[in-house]
């Protein structure tokens, strides 16, 4: 599932599609994926949305660390791919100019919302079978808000990989940490609607 976010999206992003069509790339690679692999793993993409269930108890920790090993070679296998058809990549990377803690506070509302999501629709059943569009839809609302400014990756394995082949890897931490605070955020939330 991974891989095929990264593979859509950073390639988008990577080609220049411009900021409608890298959001709509993403988006429509979360429903997919969704749909396609959410009865066999949850198909959480991202390692925020991970830590977020973790956090709720619906995955174990031992579990989690399996999730992000398997999301970070998924990515790394996307970007690899990318670089392979497309060659430089750098314009499907995330990254930002300017203040490091403006993009962490950013990445982690955004990232809030998207957990969010997945806890109102998915978690607790309030999407039914439209659960996996509600989530695709609300990433792709992020993006085309935080697009132009982090590039709203909201998801440390959707940056991890391209940043691998990008030189970007120092900006990583904004990613990792800003994305896990927000999905801590949207864990809160939802244990203060649900207990």
């Amino acid at each position: 599932g991974t891989f095929a976010l990264v593979l859509a999206g950073a390639g988008a992003g990577a080609q220049n599609a411009g900021l409608l069509a890298v959001a709509l790339a993403h988006g429509l690679a979360v429903v997919a994926m969704a749909y396609a692999f959410g009865p066999v793993s949850g198909a959480h993409i991202n390692p925020a949305v991970t830590f977020g269930l973790a956090l709720g108890g619906q995955l174990g920790w031992r579990d989690a660390l399996g999730y992000w090993a398997a999301q970070l070679l998924g990515a790394t296998l996307a970007a690899l791919s990318l670089t392979w058809f497309i060659g430089d990549i750098s314009n499907g990377a995330t990254t930002f100019a300017g203040d490091p803690l403006m993009a962490l506070a950013l990445e982690a509302v955004l990232t809030f919302f998207l957990v969010n999501a997945v806890f109102q629709t998915a978690v607790r059943g309030k999407g039914g079978e439209l659960a996996g569009l509600a989530i695709g839809l609300t990433l792709t609302a992020m993006i085309l808000i935080g697009g132009p400014i982090t590039g709203a990756s909201l998801n440390p394995a959707r940056t991890f990989g391209p940043a691998l082949f990008t030189g970007t890897l120092g900006q990583f931490w904004v990613y990792l940490v800003g994305p896990f605070l927000g999905a801590a955020g949207a864990w809160a939330l939802d244990r203060a609607l649900n207990d």
